[in-house]
């Protein structure tokens, strides 16, 4: 059985602390299973059910990857976390708090 990104608080703090600095990510992981939660973090940057503009996801995602928040913003949509249509982004996935 796989867990969903961000369900074991030790894997969270293990990825975060190899791959952010300061609440800044310096590099993005190669492995598919820790970029998913990283992604999840970042994710959570993002109020659901809430639409943002591109301009304030851009904004976002600088303050978390300033060297490159373009392919941040893309794996977020590709791994179904964020969805995006006529330059409107909204949160669809990851681990929420209740």
């Amino acid at each position: 059985m796989t867990s969903t990104p961000g369900s074991d608080p030790h894997e969270v703090e293990r990825v975060l602390r190899a791959f952010t600095r300061e609440g800044r990510i310096v590099s993005l992981p190669a492995r598919w299973s820790k970029k998913l939660v990283l992604l999840d973090v970042v994710a959570q940057s993002f109020e659901p059910g809430r639409a943002y503009a591109e301009t304030e996801v851009n904004a976002i995602l600088r303050e978390w990857y300033e060297h490159d928040w373009v392919s941040l913003r893309r794996y977020l949509v590709d791994a179904g976390m964020l969805d995006r249509r006529d330059g409107w982004h909204w949160r669809i996935g990851g681990t929420f708090d209740l």
